[in-house]
């Protein structure tokens, strides 16, 4: 679509602050696929009113969403960074497919069963909905390659038979497709107060999560108070989540393996280890926080690249867009 390049698309949610989670399993590695493939990265602030939002914070988080992937590494020259309600085509193609989408589909999500029983009270369409606006987010730009991690499985699988179905019915339209799943430890970082979970920004109990913003001092003392065992031996084991979890956190900084791990710490209690990832993790996040106050201190430049990401996002996405208006039957726009 795009000078011959296959095309990767992969967007956040600016509802909580991100987590360490994020920057490992995703923000991270996202730089590595600039070079090879047309990149867009997206804030998808559509999708973040499926829970009510307070409207400040969410234009806070917007910005300081965008300042992030350009302080852990995205050029916006190599890629397109956009917010997702800037780009009107989003939401047009959302509704299209939303009449493509079966209700079973729907109604099997996991993840809209796990949100409706936490906001009980606002079970809305647009969170029963939200896989076929993710499909639209997708397909839009002919994307080949999605980065997901296994929470987001199940949305890639159905944004897949959504344009597998509309293809079958109008013919090939849609690019098909596939997910990108980092299999490194790093993928799936985990709470630190409950290790068999996953990290979640959304988490209540702020010692759970650690946020790529917190100052040095409070990542420290996040990780002294994770949870591990009564054991005291620094080893990747059955029944040890805990420490698995930390070791997974120092090896996706320092690029050591368990193996490595283990015999650097062989002897050593853990807090000596907590303390030696905490410090890791402050080390290594400490550019990325200068970056992005350096960033989030210059709005009309954040507007800048928000501009620019939304002229081209939505430049690209016409040609998809104009194709599926014309195969369903809707007339031509006035010019």
């Amino acid at each position: 679509m795009y000078k011959d390049k296959k095309v990767v698309f992969s967007g956040i949610q600016p509802s909580g602050s991100l987590t360490i989670g994020n920057y490992l399993g995703a923000l991270k590695n996202f730089s590595a696929f600039s070079e090879e493939y047309r990149c867009y990265y997206c804030v998808v602030d559509e999708h973040a009113i499926t829970v009510r939002q307070n409207p400040a914070e969410l234009r806070r988080r917007t910005y300081d969403t965008l300042a992030l992937y350009v302080a852990c590494g995205l050029d916006p020259e190599k890629n397109v960074l956009f917010v997702q309600s800037h780009v009107s085509g989003h939401a047009e193609l959302g509704w299209i497919l939303d009449c493509y989408t079966m209700f079973g589909e729907l109604s099997r999500m996991t993840q809209f069963k796990d949100k409706s029983k936490k906001n009980a009270d606002n079970i809305n369409a647009g969170l029963f909905t939200y896989p076929a606006l993710m499909a639209a987010d997708i397909l839009l730009y002919q994307t080949e390659l999605v980065p997901v991690g296994d929470d987001q499985k199940q949305h890639l699988e159905i944004a897949r038979d959504i344009a597998t179905r509309f293809n079958g019915i109008y013919g090939d339209t849609f690019i098909v497709p596939d997910a990108f799943i980092n299999k490194t430890p790093a993928a799936r970082i985990m709470s630190l107060a409950e290790p068999t979970k996953k990290m979640s920004k959304s988490d209540e109990n702020e010692n759970a999560t650690v946020r790529i913003l917190d100052d040095r001092d409070t990542v420290i003392r996040k990780f002294k108070r994770a949870v591990t065992d009564s054991e005291s031996e620094i080893c990747a084991r059955e029944g040890k989540d805990g420490i698995i979890n930390l070791m997974s956190i120092y090896g996706a900084f320092t690029g050591k393996s368990f193996e490595e791990i283990e015999r650097e710490f062989d002897g050593k209690g853990y807090g000596e280890f907590k303390l030696a990832v905490g410090e890791t993790c402050a080390d290594a996040l400490a550019p990325v926080q200068a970056e992005f106050k350096r960033l989030s201190s210059d709005k009309a430049y954040l507007e800048s690249l928000m501009a620019k990401g939304a002229a081209e996002a939505h430049h690209d996405s016409l040609r998809t867009l104009s194709k599926v208006r014309r195969k369903i039957g809707f007339t031509e726009r006035p010019r």
